[in-house]
């Protein structure tokens, strides 16, 4: 499964760090692409993960969904 969520806030290779570290901390997580250029993260795992508890992990790093 994979979900794309589209992120605010992030202006360098730091942040993208950021964002990956968070995101590949959420329970069933199996990978995490980070684009700074598009401003977005796609999550892959092989289970259903709901989709506010990646957006917490975010948000918890200090960036924005929208």
């Amino acid at each position: 499964m994979e979900k794309v969520l589209n992120i605010e806030g992030m202006s360098c290779q730091g942040c993208v760090r950021h964002v990956t570290k968070a995101l590949e901390a959420v329970e069933g997580v199996k990978a995490v692409e980070v684009s700074l250029e598009n401003k977005n993260a796609t999550v892959s795992s092989d289970q259903e993960i709901n989709t506010e508890v990646l957006v917490k992990a975010v948000e918890n790093s200090g960036y924005k969904v929208v």
